[in-house]
């Protein structure tokens, strides 16, 4: 029973972490990318994707269709002020946004900011773990559990670790080489 609960958490846990890499700009046009990007609509803050569609016509260019062309101005704006330091232009019907080619300075502080992020996921990883053990621990002083079944159940929460470690281990190998590929 610990174990299935501290699967889902670990599972969410990397899943979050996945999420976060994808928000990273790689040298390819990606709708990710504005994902953290929230839309002030007529007072109500919402995600880009709930009053707009987005997708790529080519590698180097992210389009924004507004659902409701009134809100242009407002999508324009929120991409203009976010952190992603892109420009957006439109032409009355869609908002264009190019993607210019990474530095490669740029390429490494992006690797290091991957390598940061997987690092947050790992530590979070790390924590399910250490409560998992603690609670086993406790099952054990209260005499629930023997030391040998003690023993298992840490061994597996153990393993269990180190493959969801070993997971977002793979999402960042894979993401430092986007950002990488020139």
């Amino acid at each position: 029973m610990l174990t299935d609960d501290l699967e889902a958490s670990m599972h969410k846990s990397v899943e979050a972490t996945q999420r976060t890499l994808n928000t990273i700009r790689t040298g390819r046009a990606n709708p990710s990318l504005l994902d953290k990007i929230t839309v002030d609509y007529y007072g109500a803050e919402m995600s880009l994707k709930s009053v707009a569609t987005v997708f790529t016509p080519d590698p180097q260019t992210i389009a924004i269709q507004p659902f409701d062309n009134k809100s242009m101005s407002m999508i324009e704006k929120a991409i203009a002020m976010s952190d992603l330091g892109l420009t957006p232009s439109n032409d009355g019907k869609i908002i264009r946004i190019n993607i210019p080619p990474l530095t490669q300075d740029r390429r490494k502080e992006l690797c290091k900011l991957a390598s940061k992020y997987a690092e947050e996921g790992k530590v979070a990883l790390r924590n399910l773990r250490r409560d998992a053990i603690d609670k086993v621990k406790k099952n054990e002083k209260e005499a629930s559990l023997s030391e040998d079944q003690s023993r298992d159940q840490q061994k597996k929460v153990q393993s269990l670790t180190d493959e969801f470690i070993a997971e977002i281990d793979k999402y960042l190998s894979q993401k430092e080489t986007e950002i990488l590929k020139v």
